[in-house]
């Protein structure tokens, strides 16, 4: 007869250390999961994004030249100068133009005064009547003179209006405020017109000129928005004005937008910028960083499933990508939209890992 051996009941410390025992085990494997920072799939609004560079211009920006001929006498500014609309940047010796004009004032003075008599001899001819005391050909005669003088004055009063624009133009003033970028003359010099004396630049009327592929236009003409970008610093601008007019060859046309007061640019310098234009559709997107790229041209997204045990599994999942912006990724199949990919730690992840998910910027 075999006799049944029962089971002896483990002493109360064998128990102790048979349950720490587990928990240290599951407190390793559960270190041992692989970390990774994880993000939603969205759906939202789908852009083009077109990145450009161009050059910054001035809407006022003018080469100014003499319009007569004259010996420089005075230069009242240097490059880097601002100045003030109408303020004098040049002047030319003008005495022979102030001489000229003088002899036109008298010249005008002279048949102002012959006028005046010519008018009084009219008067006295007519208030005694012509036919009774006076021949009626001689009052003829003396409105013609009349009208004779005051030819004559009308003629030298544009004249002198002549030689006052002519004096005025031995004066160069600027047209409108801005910097003194070139001057190209230096005192006792002498100019004719059409030579170059100074460059004048308005630095409160900038705008970004960018060349932009003539694919873009109608996708610009909606609500485009633009982001201008110096160096470190980057600000949101509007589109001033769409050119078009294709450049012959180039196959693109000018896009010119504001420059924002908070960047620090000036003519001449080059600037980039950001360009986002809708398409008028919405679409799934992850981040740029969810996706992992093959030789072979597959493209992958970690996908990770949340399990019991509070840690995530992992399946990579193939999927087709559309367009780039905002750095994500349009999905255009592979994903529903319900799902949480990987972002960060996902080089070395293998099919079906347990991972622990962590919030962003932990170590």
């Amino acid at each position: 007869m075999t006799v049944p051996i029962l089971a002896r009941p483990l002493p109360l410390a064998r128990l102790v250390l048979l349950l720490a025992f587990s928990l240290v085990a599951g407190d390793a494997l559960a270190q041992s999961a692989p970390r990774v920072e994880l993000a939603s799939v969205h759906r939202e609004p789908i852009y083009q994004e077109l990145n450009l560079v161009g050059t910054v211009n001035s809407l006022e920006d003018a080469l100014l030249s003499s319009s007569v001929a004259g010996l420089v006498a005075a230069i009242n500014v240097n490059p880097g100068d601002r100045v003030d609309a109408g303020d004098t940047l040049v002047a030319l010796d003008d005495d022979l133009a102030r001489y000229e004009l003088a002899g036109a004032e008298a010249a005008a003075e002279e048949a102002r005064a012959a006028l005046s008599e010519a008018q009084r001899l009219l008067r006295e001819a007519e208030s005694v009547g012509a036919g009774r005391n006076i021949a009626a050909t001689e009052v003829s005669a003396r409105r013609s003179a009349v009208s004779v003088a005051n030819a004559a004055l009308s003629r030298l009063n544009a004249e002198r209006s002549r030689l006052e624009a002519l004096l005025e133009r031995h004066t160069l003033t600027a047209p409108f405020s801005g910097v003194v970028s070139e001057r190209s003359v230096n005192l006792g010099e002498w100019v004719t017109p059409g030579d170059s004396v100074a460059r004048l630049v308005n630095l409160d009327a900038l705008r970004a000129d960018f060349q932009v592929p003539e694919a873009f236009y109608n996708a610009l003409e909606e609500n485009a928005t633009l982001t201008l970008s110096a160096g470190e610093q980057s600000a949101d601008a509007r589109i001033a004005t769409l050119v078009p007019v294709s450049a012959s060859g180039a196959r693109t046309f000018l896009l010119r937008a504001e420059v924002p007061e908070s960047l620090p640019l000036y003519p001449g310098n080059a600037v980039d910028a950001v360009v986002n234009a809708a398409t008028g559709r919405d679409g799934l997107t992850v981040s740029r960083d969810a996706l992992s790229r093959y030789s072979d041209g597959r493209v992958t997204v970690w996908v990770a499933v949340p399990d019991d045990t509070g840690t995530h599994q992992v399946r990579e999942q193939r999927v087709e990508v559309g367009i780039n912006f905002a750095e994500r990724v349009e999905i255009t199949s592979g994903l529903s939209g319900n799902e949480q990919v990987v972002i960060r730690g996902n080089e070395a992840l293998v099919e079906g890992v347990n991972v622990e998910a962590v919030s962003e910027g932990s170590e």
